[in-house]
């Protein structure tokens, strides 16, 4: 393989790997804003698991960064 196409596979696979984690993150905090602004009592118990769930989501972007550097 030349460079430009090791180059163009590793940003294939960030753009592919960044793209599902960002539209979870948008669902997530979507969901939660509205379910806060249903129930704004019930904020204390969906700001930490919209927390939890954006981290674990973020997590699966990280993951396909660092296999395109090590790849």
């Amino acid at each position: 393989m030349t460079i430009l196409e090791i180059i163009l596979a590793k940003g294939a696979a960030i753009a592919i790997g960044g793209f599902g984690p960002a539209i979870a993150i948008g669902l997530i905090g979507f969901k939660a804003m509205e379910a806060i602004g249903r129930n704004p009592e019930a904020s204390g118990k969906v700001l930490p698991a919209m927390l939890i769930g954006m981290a674990l989501a973020e997590a699966i972007a990280i993951y396909a960064l660092i296999l395109a550097f090590t790849g």
